[in-house]
Formats: C-alpha cells, structure tokens, sequence
C-alpha cells in the first residue's frame, strides 16, 4: 500500500458527477468525499483508485448495494466506471475499458452516461 494521497480533482469531479442524485446514499457519499484519500492503485496503469474515508469524520451511507453507482463514458474513450463502498464508506473508483487499453486519466465528467 503507498502512502495516502489527496483525490485529484479530475477523480473529485468523477465522483461528485457520479453521486449527484438525491438518494440518501448518494448524499451520505457526497459528504465523504472531503474526508476521502488514496490509498492504492491499479496495477494495469488505469486511472482506477483505492479509497479511504477518515471514519471519524464521515458517517457511513445508509445500507446499499455494490457498486453504488455506475456510468459510462461514450466519448472520448468508450469505458465503465463505478463507486464501490465498504461499510458504507467509499473503497474504490474504477474506470475499465472496454478496449485493449487502460484508461489512465479521468475523461471530463460532462461526458457521463447512466
């Protein structure tokens, strides 16, 4: 495991576009996102990121399934992304790729499709 890092803002603005619905799950998450820091990486070279929330900080979302939320990205790059959580508390932002290669940074949110 490296050493915890900030979210960059192209992953901050991932996630906020990814939670922006009303639901009470995707409020609690919202609100954990300045309490939220890397804590690892994808070993294919993605943009994908392990996450970790101050707990005592953060109230975890109410109970929910996995991934608790997921999009696509129809341009520029034609890839999935997903919010999981643990424990009601963020754990992980994938970006996959549905070509041969990975995804390395994070497209502009604007291009999100649910």
């Amino acid at each position: 495991m490296q050493k915890a890092e900030r979210l960059s803002a192209e992953a901050t603005a991932t996630l906020r576009a990814l939670l922006a619905g009303a639901d009470p799950v995707s409020r609690a998450l919202l609100a954990q996102i300045p309490h939220t820091r890397v804590v690892g990486r994808c070993g294919c070279g993605c943009a994908t990121v392990d996450l970790r929330v101050d707990r005592t900080a953060a109230d975890p979302a109410p109970p929910h399934g996995n991934p608790a939320v997921d999009a696509w990205y129809r341009a520029p790059h034609a890839a999935g992304v997903m919010v999981c959580t643990e424990d009601g508390y963020l754990s992980l932002l994938e970006i996959y790729s549905v070509s041969d290669e990975p995804v390395t940074a994070w497209p502009d949110p604007r291009f999100l499709e649910r």
